[in-house]
């Protein structure tokens, strides 16, 4: 901390002066502070795009704004340390300004009232003096910012004239995590717009039934509308249900029809005034369709998670996928969203659900919206009458989803559909070049087989010559000089290759003998969708897609007995995995697994298997992974309740699972911690520790969830919205076991060394790395009475007095528990990998 150098008292006015010579007055709409509000302990928050985006945060003290511009805005959690560079002082009646400052002037760029509010100093501390001497310690009154903050100065290096400052929270009730604030706080406090709104020159939303804008009285907390004291908490990603692919519609009032939607399908989450929008696989798009969230938090619910299609409407009707990427780049405003389900509203989970009764909930909530956010509408029954209507018309095709069913966020069965256009994604993997002089003549495909990226042709058509350039400018950095896939000489003459990291839709009409696409056209980037996970979706007979496992998986050899301890049989774990494939496969499903198989039952040669050349059959997928050593191998993954099944049948009793999803293996989306105790120790140790290590993750602002494993120990899990890469999730979780051990040396280790763990439980990081596995709830396991995996909660852990509680016969228990408003949030958070 810098030393306190002594000044002479300055008046607000000559404080001023700095601030009124950077700005003309005739230009900027700021205000020049000639006017004299009311002095009181007020503070505001200003997100600032100017060369960069910025939070300006300013405190009202002795007659101005005292300010800092907080580079990477404020952070709840305390382990956080923002840098804040002190600024000039800004009049008080800066508080109220919202908007543009014209490009060329000082600050050009949007502003908006983030939040705002009271303080007041800790008490017996003065503020002016502490702040010549170089920290601050006060409480906020806020929106968005509350309790206890400090800010200190930094001492000056080299020749540095200006003040660096650090703003740090303190770990207090409203303490949390990193991304608490700024990444779910997105529209103004004040008038409700987001960035682009105001910068667009939006009018104001209506909060609470009054009209409020930037002219409109600084408020206290106290006087926030309603809506932005409401408690509720914003509802996390959860794995969407998936449609198969079907060769008709299936009959019978027993279905609902809608129209498949040309888009981005999105979860909007809403909690008071906050939202956020998340792709299929969990990624946060809430900048890309911040429009959607603000007109979704006007809804009249406390909190909800929506199910829906992002889309741009054509003129006559039709819904394109193209329309959309331009609308992305140049438009947001012309999106807009087809809300088919709903999740969850008001802190009550709906999955368990029939579908109808979600959809009568959702048509409830939308009812009276005129804007963006639409309710997808449906018929129930003549479902092939509505496809021929939807083909006429040139739509896309048909969804069709059982009236009865639960929402279960994988590929069940009781979705599907069926295209009246083929079309779906294919991996760009070079192109050719054009006789002109700029540009190129095709785009080379290829798409994953076996686990094997093979070519699948080349697309000339559907181009636009800006987005020709644009193509041509992403593809640049990717070249290579060898081939990506192997394709004959004479299609791919000429070719430039690039790594396989980019993916298109493409329309086509059939494929050839040869596995060659036949009159492909381009449609556009699929950003929501990783290379890995781009396999031929192949049409399914109706009556099979939609059929129970059992009747589709033929399980033989059912009375052998698996687990001699208990006499059970493969029949009965097959019929276990059958009743739990609904809770399991949003866990387990969609994510390359390892096998553990017993082909002829666990007092004989078990061995772990994650690749398969095709003996499993078509229920079991592959996906191509890149290794060391540069070349693809095919892991396994399931995502449909006949996948699984087909694996018991093949001998399997545990899956494994890693962590992250098909659709981005590189990103994490969890961490787990297997704490694993030495033979001397008891459960309740275990117990013990894990409640520890859940105290200390949650200082980091991670929200953990309990599972015993079957076997001795416990996991503690936090799950990620997938962002973080594997070399710094297995930092994170490496330094965070050392950390463990280093404070207790007598109780922990992080060493896999057998003889380092004599008295202590191993704190298992190794799970945390990029081809590592944990078990999967619900899984069985391959020991004694066939204990499986279960999530807790952290009172019923607490309670519990040993690790294998449960077994193969409690599956219809597991039913029942999944659906207790105890459980129904269970392994779910809204959290990125927090600084350690």
């Amino acid at each position: 901390m810098a030393r306190a150098t002594k000044a002479k008292p300055t008046s607000a006015e000559d404080r001023l002066a700095k601030y009124r010579e950077k700005r003309d007055f005739a230009r900027t709409a700021e205000p020049s502070g000639a006017s004299e509000p009311t002095p009181g302990n007020g503070f505001v928050v200003q997100k600032h795009a100017a060369t960069r985006l910025h939070y300006d945060f300013r405190l009202e003290l002795d007659g101005t704004l005292v300010s800092w511009a907080v580079t990477r805005g404020p952070s709840a959690n305390p382990d956080d340390k923002r840098l804040a560079v002190r600024t000039e002082d800004h009049p008080l009646d800066y508080a109220r300004f919202e908007g543009t400052i014209p490009k060329g002037e000082y600050g050009g760029g949007t502003v908006m009232l983030w939040d705002n509010g009271t303080w007041e100093p800790l008490a017996g501390k003065d503020p002016v003096k502490t702040l010549a001497e170089g920290h601050l310690h006060f409480t906020l009154h806020g929106r968005r910012m509350k309790g206890e903050w400090i800010m200190f100065r930094l001492k000056p290096r080299g020749k540095e004239k200006g003040e660096n400052w650090i703003l740090r929270k303190v770990d207090d009730e409203f303490a949390g995590g990193s991304d608490d604030l700024i990444g779910i706080h997105l529209t103004s406090v004040d008038s409700g717009r987001t960035m682009e709104e105001i910068a667009a020159g939006k009018p104001v939303r209506k909060q609470g039934g009054k009209a409020k804008g930037p002219a409109a009285k600084r408020k206290s907390s106290s006087a926030a509308p309603r809506r932005a004291e409401n408690k509720s908490k914003l509802p996390p990603f959860q794995p969407v249900q998936l449609a198969a692919l079907v060769d008709h519609v299936p009959p019978g009032d027993r279905w609902l029809h809608e129209l498949k939607y040309d888009g981005y399908r999105t979860l909007i989450a809403v909690g008071g005034v906050e939202g956020r929008a998340y792709t299929r696989s969990g990624l946060d798009w809430s900048d890309r369709f911040a429009g959607l969230i603000t007109e979704a938090t006007q809804l009249d619910v406390e909190s909800a998670l929506i199910d829906g299609e992002a889309v741009v409407t054509l003129p006559d009707g039709r819904t394109s996928f193209q329309a959309l990427q331009a609308a992305l780049k140049d438009n947001p405003g012309a999106i807009d969203y087809f809300a088919f389900d709903l999740l969850e509203m008001n802190g009550e989970d709906l999955t368990s659900l029939p579908l109808i009764e979600r959809k009568e909930r959702l048509a409830s909530i939308l009812e009276g919206q005129k804007g963006r956010l639409r309710y997808s509408d449906h018929i129930v029954g003549n479902g092939e009458k509505l496809l021929t209507s939807f083909c006429e018309a040139g739509l896309e095709g048909v969804i069709s989803k059982r009236v009865d069913a639960r929402y279960s966020g994988s590929r069940s069965g009781s979705w599907v559909k069926t295209k009246c256009i083929r079309r779906q994604e294919f991996v760009i993997v070079g192109w050719t070049p054009s006789d002109k002089q700029r540009g190129f003549r095709s785009l080379l495909l290829g798409v994953h087989e076996d686990g094997k990226l093979r070519y699948a042709g080349k697309v000339g058509t559907g181009f636009t010559g800006d987005e020709i350039e644009r193509l041509l400018e992403i593809m640049a950095p990717l070249v290579r000089k060898e081939p990506t896939v192997q394709a004959p000489r004479s299609a791919v003459r000429g070719a430039h290759w690039i790594e396989a990291k980019l993916v298109a839709e493409i329309a086509y009409l059939e494929f050839t003998d040869e596995g060659v696409l036949r009159h492909p056209s381009y449609l556009g980037l699929r950003e929501d969708k990783k290379p890995e996970a781009v396999v031929i979706e192949k049409e399914a007979p109706v009556a099979v897609a939609t059929a129970a496992p059992a009747s589709t998986v033929k399980v033989s050899n059912r009375d052998r007995v698996i687990f001699p301890e208990g006499k059970l049989t493969k029949g009965q774990l097959a019929d276990y995995y059958e009743l739990v494939a609904p809770l399991m496969l949003p866990w387990a499903g969609s994510r390359p697994v390892s096998l553990v198989r017993c082909p002829q039952g666990r007092a004989k040669k078990c061995f772990f298997q994650k690749h398969d050349a095709g003996s499993f059959g078509d229920d079991v997928k592959h996906i191509g992974i890149r290794e060391k050593d540069g070349h693809d191998e095919a892991y396994l993954f399931v995502d449909t309740p006949a996948g699984l099944l087909t694996c018991v049948q093949m001998g399997t009793i545990e899956f494994h699972g890693w962590g992250a999803r098909i659709e981005d293996v590189e990103k994490a989306d969890r961490l787990v911690f297997d704490l694993d105790p030495d033979e001397g120790l008891g459960f309740k140790d275990v117990v013990s520790a894990a409640f520890h290590v859940r105290d200390l993750l949650a200082q980091m602002g991670l929200t953990t969830f309990p599972m015993v494993t079957g076997g001795k120990g416990v996991h503690v899990i936090a799950p990620l919205t997938p962002s973080a890469e594997w070399p710094q999730v297995k930092d994170f979780a490496h330094r965070f076991a050392q950390a463990l051990e280093q404070a207790e040396p007598d109780r922990y280790t992080a060493a896999l060394s057998k003889a380092r763990r004599t008295g202590r439980i191993f704190v298992d990081y190794l799970r945390n790395q990029r081809g590592a596995t944990a078990v999967m709830p619900y899984s069985a396991r391959n020991r004694e009475f066939a204990p499986i995996a279960v999530p807790l909660t952290w009172d019923e852990l607490h309670d519990l007095d040993a690790p294998s509680h449960w077994h193969i016969g409690d599956g219809g228990e597991m039913l029942k528990r999944a659906s207790s408003k105890n459980l129904a949030h269970w392994g779910r958070a809204d959290q990125v990998l927090p600084d350690l």
